[in-house]
């Protein structure tokens, strides 16, 4: 229940904040009008302040009491992420007089209208978590996510909206949202129209699908095929803008020219530099980054940076567009499950790289080099034995963001795995079907047969697609390698590209002139005095042989080392056995573990020595996509 004494000062500051904006209406099918106020009067407080306004027309019955939902999660991020936990100050009034309310559950308010016709709510959330899928206010900046702000009304999920923002002195507002039409906005003495804005949503989905970025940030524009495009940039960094300007441009026009056409009025990048930060999460017309502030120093940093720019673009087709089964229309209040994130995530993924070398950003080399890396990558992984792909997609909402010390070796991450798929997929298809098709055809056709007629796709339907682009069955494909955990044979579908994987890891020998080092097989961290041991792969000598995760390294062969002499020791000792002392639960113990060999040498892509002509016009159509 609530407090009297705060549910009257919130009644209060709410009818302050509205002096500053009119309010407009956006009237829902079943003709009930919703407007939100968002407003930050004290930023460094970390509150934000939201204001929910319902009327009904006198048209219709009202019911006497009305449930507001808080959304549990937001698309784009599959963890149930309890942002009503942030919800303080909760109050409700119609006219003045206040409302009684009750919390029916964790995440649903109830309040008692009595059947008037206009009433409201007001709130505050806490806002001090930064990540693209959460909600940041300070003294700096405010950015949020309205899945993780704003209630929406029992059954109402299809009703649209206004959102008008009340913005600090000098900050200035921007989202992938189109303006309110006919706004009129008082501002009132300590706002300026620049500080307040209004905007509509056809619908909460819309709504909860378009980020907010409130700041003194910087902006740089440019358009592709006439459509305006913006990168709004919170946080001080490196980069050179012009730079950042020309390549993002050359990375949109490379796959909007894949998919030839332009789903969107106008296109917000919104990017935040940090110290240490990074990822992304997509939207219909917009996408919110983060990167490190300073990994702009050298080409690494800048085709990091591309890599995440392409990802996240390539979404508004894939997976906003071209929806899987179970991702839209969402169910807010629990868990939506597909099997199919490693089309969505992981074939993203595969494109996010593949579309910066056809922007021309990077070169075949570089481009091939990444994939050799993340064949190897992923073969290191014991847990690609234990889960297929679809198992990957199902089983997100309780592994992929929540990995523990034995993740390693029980699962794979779509994204890996999807991305891989993605490219014996391309090849299989280009093989069979004489390179008149491709995936890319695929995305194509889904985006025409699917999101244009306004259907989700299956599991099945997607193999179907792909088997229709390739003119004949992929049966054994799916099986073995999507539904299945069975190895994948990347040279048989590099072979139609000319290309080869040389992968001297995969043989213990000293020929060839690879240099053999000692392997141990756990992943490492330094932490004060000790090296502390994150996982332990499964197979290896340190499992075999005792070595547990969270166990902390004193010694090897008595001597303290930190974690870089350490692993040097460990290298030159091709399997000799060691002595390894660790603190377990407060108890020391020395483990002698006989090393095992690897060769000290990346997996690369190499050409086949002799390639035919079909091999070639496959190489080429696929790297630079015609």
């Amino acid at each position: 229940m609530h407090n009297r004494s705060i549910l009257r000062l919130s009644l209060v500051v709410a009818i302050v904040l509205l002096s500053g904006s009119a309010v407009v209406r956006a009237q829902g099918p079943n003709g009930s009008v919703i407007n939100f106020t968002v407003s930050m009067p004290k930023p460094w407080t970390h509150l934000l302040e939201v204001e929910m306004r319902v009327q009904v027309p006198a048209s219709l019955n009202v019911a006497n009491d009305s449930n507001l939902i808080m959304p549990v999660w937001t698309p784009g991020s599959y963890l149930i992420r309890e942002f009503e936990k942030n919800v303080q100050d909760f109050a409700a009034d119609a006219g003045g007089r206040p409302l009684e309310w009750t919390k029916l559950n964790k995440n649903t308010w109830s309040v008692k209208t009595n059947g008037a016709r206009q009433w409201r709510v007001f709130y505050r959330v806490y806002a001090n978590e930064f990540s693209v899928r959460t909600n940041e206010l300070n003294a700096d900046h405010a950015f949020w996510n309205n899945a993780a702000l704003l209630m929406y009304p029992e059954g109402g999920i299809n009703q649209p909206s206004t959102l008008t923002v009340i913005a600090p002195q000098g900050w200035k507002i921007a989202t992938g949202l189109p303006p309110a039409t006919n706004a009129a906005v008082n501002p009132g003495a300590n706002q300026s129209p620049a500080n307040v804005s209004t905007f509509q949503a056809e619908n909460f989905d819309i709504l909860y699908d378009s980020p907010f970025e409130v700041s003194n940030f910087k902006q740089i524009d440019f358009d592709v095929r006439g459509v305006p495009h913006r990168i709004v940039i919170d946080g001080e960094g490196n980069y050179d803008p012009e730079r950042m300007k020309r390549d993002v441009q050359k990375i949109v026009e490379a796959e909007v020219g894949m998919f030839d056409v332009i789903p969107y009025h106008d296109y917000t990048f919104i990017l935040h530099l940090r110290a240490n930060t990074g990822g992304g999460i997509e939207h219909l017309n917009s996408t919110s980054l983060g990167f490190v502030r300073n990994r702009f120093g050298n080409e690494r940093g800048w085709r990091s940076f591309h890599s995440l720019v392409a990802h996240e673009f390539f979404h508004l087709w894939n997976v906003k567009r071209i929806r899987p089964d179970a991702l839209g229309p969402f169910d807010y209040t629990k868990e939506n499950y597909t099997r199919s994130l490693w089309v969505a995530e992981g074939i993203t993924s595969y494109y996010g790289d593949l579309m910066v070398r056809r922007a021309g950003l990077i070169s075949d080399k570089e481009y091939l080099d990444g994939l050799a890396r993340a064949i190897q990558d992923y073969q290191g992984i014991p847990g690609r034995l234990e889960m297929s792909a679809e198992e990957a997609s199902f089983n997100t909402w309780i592994k992929e963001y929540r990995p523990d010390e034995n993740s390693v070796n029980s699962q794979i991450s779509y994204y890996d795995k999807g991305e891989l798929l993605g490219l014996l997929l391309d090849l299989e298809i280009r093989r069979q079907s004489n390179n008149a098709k491709s995936l890319d055809d695929v995305m194509r056709y889904l985006y025409h047969e699917f999101y244009e007629k306004n259907r989700n796709y299956s599991p099945a339907d997607f193999q179907k697609a792909c088997e229709l682009m390739a003119g004949s069955s992929l049966e054994e494909f799916f099986t073995h390698y999507v539904r299945g955990r069975d190895e994948m044979p990347y040279n048989q579908f590099l072979s139609a590209a000319g290309l080869g994987l040389d992968q001297p890891g995969q043989v213990r020998s000293s020929g060839g002139g690879n240099k053999l080092v000692g392997y141990l097989g756990a992943d490492l961290e330094d932490s004060g005095d000790f090296i502390n041991v994150r996982d332990v792969r499964a197979g290896s000598p340190a499992y075999e042989q005792g070595l547990n995760a969270r166990d902390k390294i004193v010694a090897l062969n008595g001597m303290h080392l930190n974690k870089e002499a350490f692993e040097a020791v460990i290298a030159a000792k091709v399997e000799e056995t060691v002595r390894i002392t660790v603190l377990r639960n407060e108890d020391l113990r020395t483990l002698e573990i006989k090393l095992g060999a690897k060769t000290d040498a990346p997996d690369r892509m190499v050409q086949l020595p002799s390639t035919t002509d079909q091999q070639k016009r496959v190489y080429q159509s696929w790297l630079n996509g015609r």
